[in-house]
């Protein structure tokens, strides 16, 4: 959710509070089909408290579940390990935390069920804490809670690293896994499951999110069902710009662009879009240019569609001009001696030295935070120190603004 302090509006302020609000959802609806109890598997907060309204907020959506008579077991990942907070509230009584020092076993003897999970102590668990889970308990339905990269495979830092054998072999009826943004079953009897994350933060957490409710009829496992918990939905709007030739068509193909992508993704929740355009244009030196511009109507196209219904976060442009830079290096003019210079310019020792000295000592001063976030392809290039693909990459927006206008 980085970014929007720039950004005004209802929409702007709806995703600013997403996560507090999908949160709440979760815990009404939890209230809602009266759940015997809820596991959160890790990473509740996103780093440490700038004060204590968050642990206030928590505190508030527990008490809320403790008047329903439900229980919490919560476990502590990376980002909220005992190291990375320094600050705590004591929690209501139907919150149990599974100590970091060791695993540790929480009974609850009217369902006959038993749930073992170890909490991180700092960030960076690099051992495998699912070895020295207890055995389980004869004749209980054993629930095994666990923050996990399980091998890494997910895209995600491995902490807690294990193999889907370490917790099948283990003998637990379900695995609670946490760490993974993205939902996914990944075994059956014994079932082993991340839920996911209760609300996408940003583009590349797209789709529903939420929790997972589990069924359990005679100590076996009935069904599975995913919770919807977002408030906000997040997804990647692609529109097809082939053969047009004004900027008010350009228009038009995004407005019903993403008024299809309300009616089939948006689950009557607030749409957060990042636009594709993709095709060849007539427009396209003017899409490269006046990208202020662009995203702005983007925008307001989408302020069109109803109160809250899609907020734009960014326009890509990846359209072809409807002249073939080919033909364009073929021109006997300022602009074909230009892409020729620039054909032969990534492969300019001496140029790319100078690049490495100029644009690659800059970049090395930005903060990791700034440089790990970087999306746009020309500044990735120069991020990375690949000065010959950031040469490549500038070249259409130079001829862009050289050719925009022009027959």
């Amino acid at each position: 959710m980085k970014g929007l302090a720039k950004h005004e509006g209802s929409a702007a302020d709806s995703i600013r509070t997403a996560t507090r609000a999908a949160l709440h959802q979760l815990v009404g609806l939890a209230i809602e089909e009266q759940v015997s109890f809820l596991i959160i598997a890790g990473d509740l907060y996103d780093g440490d408290w700038r004060d204590y309204r968050t642990g206030l907020y928590f505190v508030s959506e527990m008490g809320r579940l403790h008047r329903s008579g439900i229980p919490v077991y919560l476990l502590y990942g990376n980002h909220d390990a005992r190291s990375q907070i320094t600050r705590r509230l004591t929690l209501p009584g139907n919150v149990y935390v599974f100590g970091s020092r060791r695993p540790q076993s929480f009974a609850i003897d009217s369902l006959n069920v038993v749930l073992h999970g170890q909490s991180f102590r700092q960030r960076d668990v690099t051992d495998n804490l699912a070895l020295n889970y207890p055995e389980p308990f004869p004749g209980a339905f054993n629930i095994g809670v666990l923050h996990t990269g399980l091998g890494g495979t997910s895209g995600h830092e491995n902490y807690a690293p294990c193999a889907l054998a370490d917790l099948i072999g283990k003998g637990y009826d379900y695995w609670a896994l946490g760490h993974v943004h993205r939902a996914e079953v990944l075994h059956s009897r014994p079932h082993i499951v991340f839920p996911g994350n209760l609300q996408g933060r940003h583009v590349r957490e797209t789709g529903a999110k939420g929790a997972t409710m589990v069924t359990i009829d005679n100590g076996e496992i009935s069904d599975l069902e995913t919770l919807p918990c977002d408030v906000v939905r997040w997804t990647v709007v692609t529109v097809d710009l082939g053969s047009t030739t004004s900027f008010g068509e350009v228009l038009d193909r995004i407005r019903d662009a993403l008024d299809d992508a309300v009616d089939t993704c948006s689950g009557g929740r607030l749409l957060a879009c990042r636009i594709v355009l993709q095709g060849r244009t007539e427009v396209h030196g003017r899409l490269l240019t006046d990208e202020e511009q662009l995203l702005a109507e983007a925008r307001s196209v989408a302020l069109g569609l109803g109160d809250d219904a899609a907020w734009v976060e960014k326009v890509i442009v990846e359209t072809e001009p409807a002249i073939a830079p080919e033909t364009l290096e073929q021109r006997e003019d300022a602009v074909g001696e230009l892409l020729r210079m620039l054909q032969k310019a990534g492969s300019d020792t001496d140029l790319l030295h100078r690049l490495e000295t100029d644009i690659g000592g800059m970049v090395r001063r930005l903060p990791s935070e700034v440089r790990s976030a970087v999306e746009d392809t020309v500044l990735k290039a120069a991020v990375d120190g690949d000065h010959a693909a950031l040469i490549g990459g500038a070249a259409p927006f130079l001829t862009a603004r050289l050719t925009e206008g022009r027959d």
